[in-house]
């Protein structure tokens, strides 16, 4: 079965105070390094491949590197969909490949009063983060283009289908109209908000439900 990555819209948290209202801590952006050349910037959406070094603000305290730790590999996520921390999320938009910055995250963006592992807890993290590259994720504008055959900017029950029938196709399985019609019911219960019969844009960008 053909499952979409799920993206969850990050609500804006809000402390009343007298009738008034905080916004929610902000994440410090220093860029360490940026490339001279810059094709294109992360958006929610992107998968973004990054190496990252995480300190802990007290005491400069290194709680995990992807540069010295495990395989030393660079990890995948997806910009937007909380798979890293609320931090990440917002501190890594409009970021250019090959571009570095230093993030100071505060409590309630990272692991919050209960902490995490060899983070304690109300801990203020810093973290020295390299994107090496970009790609579209299934969530992206240009995944929807892709679907939108007609390109009038919304996605119908035919449209859907006919994506649904080349991706099974893609991956070597046998079209199977019937299972086709199942799904494409599936996929409009769960993205159609406004129950109008097609699939816009900003529900498919947007919306936190599966495809």
């Amino acid at each position: 079965m053909i499952i979409f990555s799920v993206l969850l819209i990050l609500p804006s948290l809000f402390v009343f105070v007298n009738g008034g209202k905080l916004p929610e801590p902000e994440v410090k952006i220093e860029v360490i390094h940026k490339p001279f050349m810059c094709y294109r910037k992360s958006k929610y959406g992107d998968m973004l491949l990054v190496h990252y070094d995480g300190f802990l603000e007290s005491n400069g305290t290194m709680f995990h590197s992807s540069r010295k730790q495990g395989d030393k590999n660079p990890v995948w996520f997806t910009l937007g969909i909380r798979e890293a921390l609320k931090g990440w999320d917002k501190g890594l938009q409009n970021m250019c490949t090959g571009e570095r910055r230093k993030l100071t995250v505060p409590p309630s963006l990272a692991y919050g009063k209960e902490g995490k592992g060899k983070i304690p807890p109300s801990s203020t993290l810093i973290f020295d983060i390299e994107l090496m590259e970009i790609r579209n994720g299934p969530r992206s504008h240009e995944s929807f283009q892709e679907m939108d055959l007609n390109d009038d900017w919304k996605l119908s029950r035919q449209e859907v289908k006919e994506y649904l029938k080349k991706e099974f196709e893609k991956h070597g399985y046998s079209p199977n109209d019937t299972h086709h019609e199942v799904m494409v019911d599936d996929i409009f219960k769960n993205e159609d908000e406004d129950k109008d019969g097609f699939i816009s844009a900003r529900e498919f960008t947007y919306q936190h439900d599966e495809l």
